[in-house]
């Protein structure tokens, strides 16, 4: 990027570029227009397929983009509110008859009217083609219907999604302001726990913050596949794959067929069992390495267990409703068992789950295919068993899954969505006030254009898994459904540019799978974003996010009326440290250990303290804080009172808030720098607190007293 406000790059390649979404300038940090480099953009274009190196290429493809929807039949998929009337364009030869008909999701068929011809035409490939609309009734009901044309003797075939205008609150809120735990799962553990948390941890944490103190969810990290086998990402955002579950987080005991090995077979897992539990009282670090190696060890033997009829018939549905998503996925596991990463045999053209290498190692991996679908349906039980015992230990919501912005480059959604992810580049964010060198995430963005050509299929499957078992789902920076920040392969993070996509569509089969599963989703909506955007997100009943410490107009926290209502507003996310910490300055102590500060550090610790005191002293504007030197412990519970004090409708207590732990989980910006994602849960006196100690946790029941005393 340059930063002299003018950009030198064609003026047709800026119009090529944002006809395609691409944006070809920035605003800077102060406030100034920054243009995007040619570098950059060509990057880019190159990743959504649009050459655009030459000026001949650029006019090219500028005229294919505007012949692109004369050259369809009908348009690759619509996706429309409820109750919009709609005028479908159908582009054929001049003077051609057309039919289309609409398909409605329980199989109702009907003609859809011609209601007028656009005298437009256009001259494709020697052919004159005009441009029809059809209506579509407004009265269609919610869900994934389909269009059909035909003319002159060949057709197509579309989906028509129909979302809702806003998303509903399911019937447990209303009237209802909720509040519930916010925890990073790996590290909440338990003395059966195999030295880290698991899907039984989650059932009893839900189970015990529902009953004993009264709270409607548990938001727990994301809970995505990582590798099939050791070493595995530690960070869950960054997953293998965005719809199937990681078997780490499984018990191994609460497989039925636990119950059922022979002798030896038995000792040998309960050997594995005793050597892991003491880990549980390990302060320090969690090493999932180690873990993830004796749970596999223990399931494998497991699996050679005989399945009873009942349960055998239950697999094969669970396999049978997952379909092909799920064989690719367990077949990407067999191989990435077989091939190391960075072997040839991945990257030979054509690539992906019907390639030559693929099929030709799938009759001998079958074996091992079976295994890894078996694990996913594992882990579908057991996260059924968590959310049911959340709902029946007065839950409203239950469990509230989060979903990360991307997955791995070289995972199994990489390998088998690889046609409708964009090559070459990755995700990430422009620099800010928390990583001023900017991020890179190192995860392939959707590609904008493929996505909308496959009906967005591989999306609301994904949203539909997440939500299968869950009270609602957190997005991740979901203003990634409206733009995401893209970086050409060999650039640096600020050398990227945002790429827009079709939020309207995404936002619409968010609502419309969570509106199905009577779930609620919660945007990540932080940082950068454009004003209007979380008007939108409100009007179409996302819920936003607030956290204390941001909250604020023109550099002023605003005071706890003035937030939103339909919110989850909280002290602390998982990307700052415990508020403890924060209020000691650890994140800024942290980024300046790391080498990421790019102020000096004692500017950045006076902007810091200014900011804190901004926001305690309307804190003890509310008498909610009176001491005149107050403790550590009464400074958290009185910010948390005052988040009582909003309108919104979601309260979000951190769990490290609530036991006193002051160490950060995650540092943006680095990988292994600092230990992210690794850090057990753990008090202040640094000993690890463990989910059977929290029944009798002062400090967890005076934190809560504090939110419902003001509730």
């Amino acid at each position: 990027m340059t930063n002299d406000g003018l950009n030198d790059s064609p003026d047709e390649l800026l119009s090529l570029a944002a006809e395609l979404g691409v944006d070809t300038w920035l605003w800077g940090e102060d406030g100034g227009m920054v243009a995007v480099s040619a570098d950059t953009l060509h990057g880019v274009l190159r990743a959504l397929g649009v050459a655009s190196e030459t000026a001949d290429e650029v006019s090219a493809s500028r005229r294919e983009l505007r012949l692109a929807p004369w050259r369809r039949l009908l348009p690759p998929v619509v996706v429309l509110r409820a109750g919009t009337e709609f005028g479908l364009p159908v582009h054929a030869r001049q003077g051609a008859s057309v039919v289309v008909t609409l398909t409605t999701e329980d199989g109702t068929e009907c003609d859809l009217p011609q209601i007028d011809e656009w005298w437009d035409t256009e001259n494709v490939d020697g052919e004159t083609v005009s441009r029809r609309i059809f209506s579509v009734p407004a009265d269609l009901p919610l869900g994934w219907h389909v269009l059909n044309a035909e003319t002159e003797g060949r057709g197509a075939s579309v989906s028509l999604v129909v979302t809702p205008g806003s998303l509903e609150s399911p019937p447990a809120l209303d009237g209802h302001r909720a509040w519930g735990l916010m925890a990073q799962l790996y590290s909440v553990r338990s003395r059966r726990s195999w030295g880290i948390g698991d899907f039984a941890d989650l059932a009893d944490l839900a189970a015990l913050s529902g009953a004993q103190y009264g709270a409607d969810f548990v938001l727990v990290n994301p809970l995505h596949a990582a590798e099939p086998a050791p070493p595995v990402e530690p960070s869950p955002y960054m997953p293998s794959s965005r719809r199937f579950f990681h078997p780490l987080y499984l018990r191994v005991e609460d497989v039925p067929e636990y119950a059922y090995l022979a002798a030896d077979a038995r000792t040998h897992v309960e050997a594995l069992a005793a050597e892991l539990h003491p880990t549980n009282e390990n302060p320090d670090r969690i090493d999932r390495n180690p873990v993830y190696a004796a749970k596999l060890d223990a399931l494998t033997l497991i699996h050679e267990v005989r399945r009873s009829a009942a349960r055998e018939q239950q697999f094969a549905s669970f396999r049978a409703s997952q379909g092909e998503a799920l064989e690719h996925f367990a077949l990407w596991c067999a191989l990435a068992e077989k091939f190391a990463p960075d072997a040839p045999e991945w990257t030979v053209e054509p690539t992906g789950p019907r390639s030559a290498f693929a099929l030709s190692h799938q009759a001998a991996l079958a074996d091992r295919i079976e295994f890894h679908c078996w694990l996913q349906w594992l882990c579908d039980d057991q996260l059924d068993n968590a959310q049911r015992a959340a709902k029946k230990d007065g839950m409203a919501l239950g469990i509230v899954h989060d979903l990360p912005v991307g997955v791995q480059g070289g995972g199994a959604d990489a390998w088998t969505l690889r046609d409708v992810l964009a090559p070459g580049v990755t995700v990430g964010a422009p620099p800010d006030m928390f990583n001023q060198l900017g991020q890179n995430w190192a995860q392939p963005p959707w590609h904008p254009g493929r996505l909308e050509e496959s009906g967005y299929a591989a999306y609301r499957d994904m949203v539909r898994s997440v939500l299968r078992h869950a009270g609602g789902i957190r997005v991740d920076h979901v203003l990634g459904l409206f733009r995401l920040w893209w970086i050409p392969e060999g650039a640096n993070a600020t050398q990227g540019t945002y790429v827009h996509y079709d939020h309207e569509a995404l936002i619409g089969i968010l609502a419309l799978e969570a509106q199905r599963a009577g779930a609620i989703v919660i945007g990540e909506d932080l940082g950068v974003f454009e004003p209007w955007v979380r008007d939108y997100l409100t009007e179409r009943g996302i819920f936003g996010t607030s956290i204390v410490w941001f909250e604020d107009a023109d550099g002023v926290p605003i005071p706890p009326e003035q937030y939103r209502q339909r919110c989850l507003t909280s002290v602390n996310t998982h990307d700052l440290p415990p508020t403890a910490g924060y209020l000691a300055g650890d994140h800024v102590t942290l980024r300046e250990q790391l080498g990421i500060l790019t102020h000096p550090v004692e500017e950045e610790r006076a902007l810091d303290a200014a900011e804190q005191q901004s926001v305690l002293g309307l804190v003890r504007e509310r008498g909610l804080l009176t001491a005149a030197v107050a403790s550590v412990q009464e400074t958290v519970e009185a910010l948390y009172a005052f988040t009582a004090l909003t309108p919104s409708t979601l309260l979000g207590v951190a769990l490290v808030d609530a036991v006193g732990e002051r160490r950060t989980q995650n540092q943006p910006g680095t990988v292994d720098e600092y230990p992210n994602w690794r850090v057990p849960l753990a008090g202040p006196d640094g000993r690890p607190v463990l989910i059977d100690d929290l029944p009798a946790n002062p400090r967890f029941a005076a934190l809560v007293q504090a939110i419902d005393g003001i509730r």
